[in-house]
């Protein structure tokens, strides 16, 4: 279907299911998970989410939307970057390519994500965001789903958005 790039809140934004840029633990965390977790309801979230930690790295698991616009959330761990030497890339990867796989097993057909490891997990946003896009055109060119990328910092959305084709 699409890759659409904009700034916006993910909590907000009426889709099937937005993604959690989550910790192996499942746990309640700063950041886009913090935010998620606030406004799809922390108590009922986090019960929901006991029952299926803990993931790996780069496996993604999916919960109801509780409070949300979006009917689900999708959870996925991403890497902390080490400097790109043990296998940061193809862990961050996999967060993009299970997700969606998980999106379309579950017959959903729009997807919100944030820039996954480009926050306290200090993964540089250029680079998460040149694996994210990467990942997600190659499954787009097999499945249809609407997928949004949602990139906080402007410039860098700037630059996307110029580059984008």
């Amino acid at each position: 279907m699409s890759l659409e790039l904009l700034s916006a809140d993910i909590t907000r934004l009426e889709v099937d299911a937005v993604v959690n840029a989550a910790n192996t633990n499942l746990l309640a965390g700063g950041g886009v998970c913090g935010a998620i977790f606030r406004a799809a309801g922390r108590q009922e979230l986090q019960a929901a989410c006991d029952k299926l930690a803990p993931i790996q790295t780069g496996e993604a698991v999916i919960t109801p939307g509780f409070n949300l616009p979006a009917k689900f959330i999708i959870h996925t761990a991403g890497p902390i970057w080490y400097g790109g030497q043990r296998g940061e890339e193809n862990l961050l990867r996999a967060c993009y390519t299970n997700s969606l796989r998980l999106a379309a097993e579950h017959d959903l057909k729009s997807v919100a994500f944030p820039l996954i490891s480009s926050g306290i997990y200090g993964y540089p946003p250029p680079a998460a965001l040149a694996v994210a896009v990467k990942a997600i055109k190659d499954f787009l060119s097999e499945q249809d789903i609407a997928v949004t990328l949602t990139v906080l910092d402007k410039k860098l959305l700037s630059e996307a958005l110029a580059n984008f084709t």
